[in-house]
């Protein structure tokens, strides 16, 4: 099952975030939460398979930090 990891703010971001993941080794995608302009702006939801949840956050908690 699919969990949600992150909420990023536009598009550019959640994708930058998914690549992260991936590189990682960790199977990530990427949704729209809510309404989506023709540009990318709105929100996304960055999600994991549920057993890989608690590695994704480390993950991403690294990224952020640097």
């Amino acid at each position: 099952m699919w969990t949600v990891v992150y909420i990023a703010s536009n598009r550019a971001q959640a994708e930058m975030y998914k690549d992260v993941l991936c590189k990682e080794g960790v199977l990530a995608n990427i949704r729209p939460a809510g309404v989506v302009s023709a540009f990318g702006d709105g929100l996304y939801e960055i999600l994991v398979l549920e057993s890989e949840a608690n590695e994704a956050n480390a993950i991403l908690c690294q990224h952020v930090i640097r």
